[in-house]
């Protein structure tokens, strides 16, 4: 039974020995001081957005609209992802059953996205 843990334990400690060295190694031959606080340096640390200003990103405001797509977005994409079980054995099962189901399931999909669009959930304001 501890046989069939070794590998595990094999890779675990492959990996946090490597990890571990690779920071280790980081720490001995990278940089040690830090760069003179002038404005240019300042611009340099600051993360890059796309041309928008950093600052003006502290009073922006996204709409009800934008979280609402978003969460529609992850619901969708989940739903879809239980799709691929099925495939995976409709050939193996060969029944007619599992067809039904997908059919079921497919449809009840497309029934939610019309209900959703219908609604103007997906109009974006």
């Amino acid at each position: 039974m501890l046989k069939s843990y070794l590998p595990i334990l094999v890779f675990a400690l492959l990996g946090l020995g490597i990890g571990g060295a690779l920071v280790m190694l980081n720490h001995l031959i990278g940089p040690k001081r830090r760069a003179q606080t002038t404005a240019a340096n300042r611009r340099r640390t600051e993360p890059y957005e796309s041309g928008i200003p950093v600052d003006a990103a502290q009073g922006l405001r996204v709409g009800v609209s934008f979280y609402l797509i978003a969460m529609l977005f992850i619901l969708f994409d989940i739903e879809v992802v239980f799709l691929y079980p099925i495939g995976v054995i409709l050939k193996p099962a060969d029944s007619v059953f599992v067809l039904g189901e997908l059919v079921l399931f497919v449809g009840l999909l497309l029934v939610a996205f019309v209900y959703v669009w219908r609604k103007g959930a997906l109009n974006w304001r």
